[in-house]
């Protein structure tokens, strides 16, 4: 074994994983890599190109790197998994009127809790993954900071990972900006790579319809939530929509509805089937509650403490002051009104470009 470790390499066929590897093979480190089956394409019911991770074409890619670079590679079956901890609570989710994190579920529960599990498996001492994001240290307890590219940073998504699993997690890409990724597969002969396009879809949804998805899956949907009422903030009846499992906060185009004006979904409510809609203004609010709380760089917030919190992917932040609201609980306070928050989607806490928590968005609070 080598002095520095065995590692468990994530490949998922795509540049990042593939340039990892490529890295970490260089500093030193023994490789086994693993591509994780986690859906069948055919049972996801779209239509169009097989694309993504779980496509042949993406596995072949990925043997073919390690058989190239010489290291085993092993394809794992975890389709159970991913069915209970990702697909289920994206169905259960929309059903009750939230709009759902399955990135961020995939990281916690699936990337690396069956990735550790099978690491040990193999006696290797680290996993390692593709995100562009860095892990840190201080005071015993480990941190994600973000990615030194803007652009690729994905330090949002990890928010859920223990402290025992940072411990034993590898980033190569963090200190690098993805042009430089695209140079170094070049440099190392591997220019297909080098030019492979990203996909940005729900993995399960290759064609990103999930609304189809959500029809496909759940057995007369449509006649159990179809006519619902468009209703506006103060309860004025404006119209019928197609079923509130289908729209999401701050949603303007497919409402199908003139109001002589742009109007935005601004709430969801699942017992009524009613969603209400209004002009961009009512979409902002100062405050919201967070539960589900992982902690990263500290082990508690302390109230009143300054930090800059993201609500969405690629959100670049908001100043905010944060407090401790029930057990378990997050009351966060904008300094400034931000827009669209919704209940089910991640909020990250940071403190520079440290991760300091991050919970799931219980409701918004006008």
């Amino acid at each position: 074994m080598s002095k520095k470790g065995r590692v468990l390499m994530a490949m998922s066929g795509g540049i990042d994983s593939s340039v990892a590897a490529i890295l970490l093979l260089e500093q030193g480190y023994e490789l086994i890599g693993v591509t994780m089956k986690t859906w069948d394409y055919d049972s996801s019911g779209g239509a169009g190109k097989e694309t993504g991770c779980c496509s042949l074409d993406s596995i072949n890619d990925a043997r073919h790197l390690a058989v190239k670079l010489g290291f085993p590679h092993y394809i794992i079956d975890i389709r159970g998994e991913f069915q209970e901890k990702i697909i289920d609570n994206f169905i259960g989710e929309y059903m009750i009127g939230r709009t759902p994190n399955p990135c961020v579920l995939c990281n916690t529960f699936i990337k690396w809790e069956a990735l550790l599990k099978r690491a040990d498996d193999l006696d290797c001492d680290f996993i390692a993954t593709g995100h562009y994001a860095q892990i840190n240290q201080q005071d015993g307890r480990f941190y994600v900071s973000k990615g030194l590219d803007g652009g690729k940073d994905q330090a949002y998504v990890l928010w859920g990972i223990s402290q025992e699993n940072l411990a034993r997690t590898l980033f190569p890409l963090g200190t690098y900006h993805k042009s430089e990724i695209r140079d170094l597969a070049r440099q190392h002969g591997f220019e297909r790579l080098a030019g492979k396009s990203e996909s940005y879809e729900i993995c399960f949804i290759p064609d990103n319809d999930y609304r189809g998805f959500l029809k496909r899956k759940v057995e007369g949907l449509e006649e159990k939530v179809d006519g619902g009422d468009y209703v506006t903030s103060d309860g004025r009846i404006v119209g019928k929509h197609k079923g509130f499992p289908f729209y999401t906060i701050g949603q303007r185009k497919g409402l199908e509805i003139a109001m002589g004006e742009p109007y935005y979904v601004n709430n969801i409510d699942p017992e009524t089937n009613r969603v209400v809609i209004g002009p961009r203004e009512e979409l902002l609010s100062q405050a919201m509650l967070v539960g589900k709380l992982s902690f990263q760089k500290m082990d508690h917030i302390t109230d009143g403490m300054e930090v800059s919190v993201q609500i969405r992917h690629h959100d670049p932040g908001t100043d905010a002051l944060v407090f401790n609201h029930a057990p378990g609980v997050l009351r966060v306070e904008f300094k400034k009104p931000v827009s669209a928050i919704t209940p089910g989607q991640s909020a990250v806490i940071f403190q520079g470009d440290n991760l300091i928590a991050g919970g799931f968005i219980i409701k918004k609070i006008d």
